[in-house]
């Protein structure tokens, strides 16, 4: 009797999916302002195979439902995760909160079809769990982004800075300076090559150098940028020399990374402990004892 419970339960459930797809194909979307960019243009193809296949699925199936989430507080922060992990030329808020739509609906469906037609028999608890890790899928991938950017960031800006300053006391101002560095590093992949060009174009639209430096602090949202970019802009203002104020920020650069060496160095020799006791010792225990504990047991007597 529970069986048959089940496998109606999971027909039903397929059956909806079928009829949500169909449907969903075939009727007219009346709320394409929500996928429209403020450029005008078609967002940048992702690296990420994942976010291409989201973004099919997500345009064909969830997208209309994400203008519902109307809440001004959680899509700004939402556009905030998108600025920081360095997606906005690929997704926008709408895209984002679809494609959390669509994973949220689509691992439980999707391990509700197997279950029923591999018989896994899993438990109702483990497609329960599969909605909120779905739903934070993207906001996970977005992380990782933002990690991945900020270690790059980190172990490019002491470098960039130096030949910020050399480049300023050759003669160039603080904007050619960048703009030398950023044909120079054109094709590294050098995130931070990247954002400094982003910088160029904010001032060739009209932006002034201290709004194009706090967007670059926005984008990042780094402590080590947000230093920087108040440096440069106190240096603006006050007329203090650009190359001096570079060399000074680069030497405390270097000092932070080695500190902060110096501090994961100490948290992996805490965190060897754990792999030590509960693997390492076990074995050489094992090792060492197993044969006189073997030989007491059944030693001729």
């Amino acid at each position: 009797m529970g069986n048959d419970f089940l496998a109606s339960i999971y027909i039903l459930i397929t059956g909806f999916a079928v009829y949500w797809t169909v449907t969903v194909i075939f009727s007219k979307n009346e709320d394409m302002k929500i996928l429209s960019w403020a450029s005008g243009n078609a967002p940048v193809k992702s690296k990420s195979p994942a976010i291409e296949l989201s973004r099919t699925l997500t345009h064909q199936f969830t997208i209309q439902h994400a203008a519902k989430f109307k809440s001004p507080r959680y899509r700004k922060r939402i556009e905030r995760m998108i600025l920081t992990s360095g997606l906005s030329a690929e997704l926008n808020v709408a895209e984002f909160i679809g494609m959390k739509i669509l994973w949220g609906i689509m691992l439980p469906v999707v391990l509700t079809i197997l279950n029923f037609a591999l018989q896994l028999n899993y438990p109702a608890i483990v497609f329960l769990a599969l909605i909120p890790i779905g739903w934070h899928f993207p906001n996970m991938h977005a992380n990782a982004m933002r990690s991945k950017r900020i270690t790059s960031v980190r172990l490019d800006l002491p470098f960039f800075i130096d030949l910020l300053a050399l480049a300023t006391e050759a003669g160039l101002d603080f904007s050619g300076a960048i703009q030398r560095i950023v044909e120079k590093a054109r094709g590294s992949g050098s995130v931070l090559a990247e954002e400094f060009e982003n910088v160029l174009r904010d001032i060739t639209l009209g932006s002034s150098r201290a709004q194009a430096l706090r967007g670059l602090g926005s984008r990042l949202d780094m402590s080590e940028i947000s230093s920087f970019v108040n440096v440069i802009i106190d240096a603006d203002s006050t007329g203090a020399s650009i190359s001096r104020v570079l060399k000074d920020q680069s030497a405390q650069m270097r000092l932070e990374r080695f500190i902060r060496a110096e501090k994961e160095g100490a948290k992996a020799s805490q965190k060897i402990l754990i792999p030590l006791m509960f693997f390492i010792l076990p074995a050489v225990f094992i090792m060492v004892f197993a044969p006189i504990a073997l030989n007491f047991m059944y030693g001729k007597k």
